[in-house]
């Protein structure tokens, strides 16, 4: 197994845009032909554009972009840009009198960072996709990851700067990589050893509570739950997969969240994953799910690993 840039991965292309002083931003992962996604939503608390396109029984076999943003729910309007800049280029699906780009995007709430006022919208996606073409994408405090945060039961006081994160490997001609916003209520472990990696603070900053000891101590019903969150991310691989297989992959890869950030899928999270098929590359659906989830847990861990501190919340690697 050998390490490769997530970029490797042929037939897309990923462009990062934000607006660092509000604490927001997007990233696109396009593929031009158009490409078989599933999509697993395990969350409570998605906000999310033409998700029905990627269930087995819809008519669309293909798709043309994701895009993962922050914004919560308002950050929906930055599909309009990533639709715009493929109807310029001819891409998507023909209709006849002319084609419709097929985007599927997921929001993270990020609106308590810096400003509540300014959200991904049509120029930043369209911005995002040109960058793409540029092959700007990195991992930190960029795109979706600008304003993502881990941590947050106990408020933003204590909580910590995460960001998007990648990891892609290969075997022999097979391929899967990762790209992940980590916004996660809950605490980040390595999934390799166990240790806690980031996540809620103890009251004086210098160490780690555990969220899942903070949330045992009563059982008492919140009506009306902290819900600044959701793990956004995409799995991609250049094997050839149908949609359904996909939507199967996709939920293997939650194996992945698992490993990495506890508690997950809450009512306060919209914890989603696209599954993304980009090439011709013959291989078993269940040894792409297996590698998937491992793929995921290692893009996770960088998500906090390369985030900086900003908006006055600390990171792991300025702590």
């Amino acid at each position: 197994m050998q390490e490769i840039s997530i970029r490797e991965i042929e037939n897309i292309k990923i462009g990062n845009a934000e607006n660092v002083e509000a604490g927001t931003g997007c990233t696109v992962i396009i593929c031009e032909n158009g490409a078989p996604t599933g999509l697993d939503v395990r969350g409570g608390g998605p906000a999310s554009r033409e998700s029905e396109l990627l269930k087995p029984m819809a008519a669309a076999e293909k798709i043309h972009a994701v895009l993962l943003s922050g914004g919560s729910a308002f950050g929906l309007d930055a599909a309009g840009g990533v639709m715009k800049y493929l109807e310029e280029k001819d891409i998507g699906f023909d209709v006849g009198v002319t084609k419709v780009p097929l985007v599927c995007q997921s929001c993270l709430f990020d609106l308590t960072v810096a400003s509540c006022k300014v959200r991904p919208d049509k120029e930043m996606g369209y911005r995002a996709c040109e960058n793409a073409e540029k092959g700007n994408y990195r991992d930190g405090n960029v795109g979706a990851g600008t304003g993502a945060t881990v941590g947050k039961l106990c408020g933003m006081e204590y909580c910590m700067k995460s960001g998007i994160g990648s990891y892609a490997v290969q075997i022999g001609e097979l391929k899967v990589g990762a790209i992940v916003a980590v916004n996660a209520l809950g605490d980040i472990y390595d999934w390799k050893t166990g240790k806690k990696a980031a996540g809620l603070l103890s009251e004086d900053k210098k160490t780690f509570r555990c969220t899942e000891d903070e949330i045992y101590k009563s059982y008492e019903v919140i009506r009306n739950k902290f819900v600044e969150n959701t793990t956004i991310g995409v799995v991609i691989t250049n094997a050839r997969f149908n949609k359904t297989q996909l939507c199967k992959i996709a939920g293997m890869t939650h194996d992945g969240y698992a490993r990495s950030i506890r508690p997950l899928h809450t009512t306060a999270d919209g914890d989603s994953i696209y599954a993304m098929s980009t090439g011709s590359v013959e291989a078993d659906q269940d040894m792409v799910g297996t590698l998937a989830a491992q793929v995921m847990s290692e893009a996770i861990l960088r998500g906090v690993m390369k985030a900086d501190s900003a908006y006055g919340i600390p990171a792991v690697k300025d702590r």
